[in-house]
């Protein structure tokens, strides 16, 4: 396969932003998480979740500063490889550019650093509101560097200056509140609720129900346990549920934000859903394929296995509406634009969009069945060969909606070709001039194998902290009796504990930091 510069740089920019992408969905989601169990924590005094609350955090910083790291090595390369297309819109991306990066490294690492450094040394609502700072700065982050990527999907809020050959901002409100962005960021958040909860349930299951934590290290079912093993093992019970509702809730909320993002996507890319559908005819009463098979080159499917009506209803929100189809946009756009192809990649399209959503399924189906295993308190039946082999697989349910997640940017942005920014500049004209192959072959390479190492590195570090036993610092007896209170994946549910412990208050607590 022959490869140029613009299929090297657009294949770098893909490796670049996925891999990218793995670590910030991952940090907004726990950021949020360790500041919920802080507050549990400041709230009720529960040791249960002071653990969990180090245990987390611990991951939080971990894959925060590998999301910084390849955060950085995604702006260098955008400088690299789409010098021309920076050039022209730089006063466009600069402000939310600009934003994201102070957020980054002096708001989130400066309060990150506070929170991890604080313990013992800060007020407790002081310590407690460091780690809030840096759950709602993720959030900000997110919205503003997804309102760069919502211009090119939609451009809005500039003007062209034609002597400079420049985009320039003219409403920084109108960049933010874009109707994709607006669209996309829920959608986004949702994501990234599955893919964090996907990873503290599949921890917090495995610790809780393969190899339980015991007096010297990692053990198997069944072994002999005292009080604080015990304990552990209800800590990680709790962390696996909630893992396992942040999943379920952000799929639920996949799919129903989803449906916003794609009638918005039909109104500002009717050309992206008909590629996802694989639509070459206008039709009234579209239908939703839900698998087809067609002749390689593209064409009218020769096999389709299709849901009546509903593309008509996801797309506009009426059974009976016309939705355009790719021969006749390629006919408007070839009028509107001048001669060219204006069509994606459609098998691309169809099995990207496909995938996410299929993968996505998965995903939120395992964290149902799980919270169904696990309710009221109920045990898993661990002897059971099946029930041991599926939990023995629960290190790669992350990959499920990360690889969900991945299939979403693949479609999204494959699908909004050949614009780089869409109607303004095609992806062959933001490249940077006088790049060549070999040049950017050795970029894709460098970053590539620099991915590779610090994957390994990333992996190996939450390895660490997730084998360790939660921090074994003393627990009351109030605290135990509360404990064995609790519902859910308390003890009293595994008829190990008395029930009706009382309630411990925070004012009760002597300080523990």
């Amino acid at each position: 396969m022959d490869l140029d510069v613009l299929d090297i740089t657009r294949l770098q920019f893909a490796v670049v932003t996925i891999y990218h992408y793995l670590f910030v969905p991952l940090s907004i989601t726990l950021a949020a998480v360790t500041a919920g169990l802080h507050t549990a924590w400041h709230r009720t005094g529960r040791e249960r979740y002071r653990r969990l609350t180090l245990l987390v955090g611990k991951l939080l910083l971990v894959t925060f500063a590998v999301g910084v790291v390849t955060g950085l090595v995604q702006e260098f390369q955008f400088g690299l490889g789409w010098s021309d297309f920076a050039r022209a819109y730089g006063d466009v991306f600069g402000p939310t550019l600009a934003i994201e990066g102070m957020l980054a490294f002096f708001l989130e690492a400066t309060f990150l650093g506070l929170w991890y450094f604080g313990w013992d040394r800060l007020p407790r609502r002081l310590h407690l509101a460091t780690i809030w700072v840096v759950a709602v700065g993720t959030l900000i982050s997110a919205f503003v560097i997804l309102a760069a990527n919502a211009f090119m999907q939609n451009p809005v809020a500039y003007s062209w200056d034609a002597e400079r050959g420049r985009a320039r901002l003219e409403s920084f409100l109108g960049l933010m509140t874009n109707p994709v962005n607006l669209a996309a960021f829920p959608h986004t958040i949702a994501g990234a609720a599955m893919l964090g909860g996907a990873l503290l349930l599949a921890i917090g299951a495995w610790r809780r129900w393969v190899h339980v934590p015991t007096a010297s290290g990692l053990g198997e079912p069944g072994e002999p346990e005292g009080d604080d093993d015990h304990e552990q093992r209800l800590a990680f019970g709790t962390l696996a549920r909630v893992g396992a509702w942040l999943t379920l809730a952000g799929g639920v909320m996949t799919a129903l934000t989803g449906d916003v993002l794609g009638k918005v996507m039909t109104e500002v890319q009717p050309m992206k859903m008909a590629a996802a559908e694989a639509l070459y005819t206008t039709t009234a009463g579209a239908p939703f394929s839900i698998l087809a098979i067609g002749r390689p080159g593209g064409g009218e499917p020769f096999f389709s296995l299709d849901v009546p009506y509903l593309l008509s209803v996801l797309a506009v929100g009426d059974p009976t509406a016309t939705v355009q189809g790719i021969d006749d946009l390629q006919a408007q756009y070839a009028a509107q634009f001048g001669p060219g192809s204006y069509v994606p990649v459609v098998w691309m399209a169809y099995w990207s969009f496909r995938a996410m959503i299929g993968i996505g399924m998965a995903a939120a189906a395992i964290a149902a069945a799980y919270l169904w295993a696990t309710r009221r308190g109920r045990a898993l039946p661990v002897g059971n060969r099946w029930v041991a082999r599926a939990l023995r697989l629960l290190p790669v349910l992350p990959l499920l909606p990360a690889a969900a997640g991945t299939f979403g940017w693949v479609f999204t942005e494959t699908a909004r070709q050949p614009w780089l920014a869409f109607g303004l500049t095609r992806t062959e004209d933001g490249i940077s001039p006088g790049l060549t192959a070999g040049e950017a072959l050795a970029a894709l390479a460098a970053f590539t194998l620099a991915y590779g190492v610090i994957a390994v590195v990333w992996t190996r570090l939450v390895l660490h902290v997730v084998r360790q036993d939660l921090d074994t610092a003393a627990i009351s007896g109030a605290e135990r009796d509360d404990d064995d209170g609790d519902a859910g994946d308390g003890p009293a549910a595994d008829g190990e504990g008395t029930p009706g412990g009382r309630r411990t208050r925070d004012d009760d607590l002597a300080p523990s930091y």
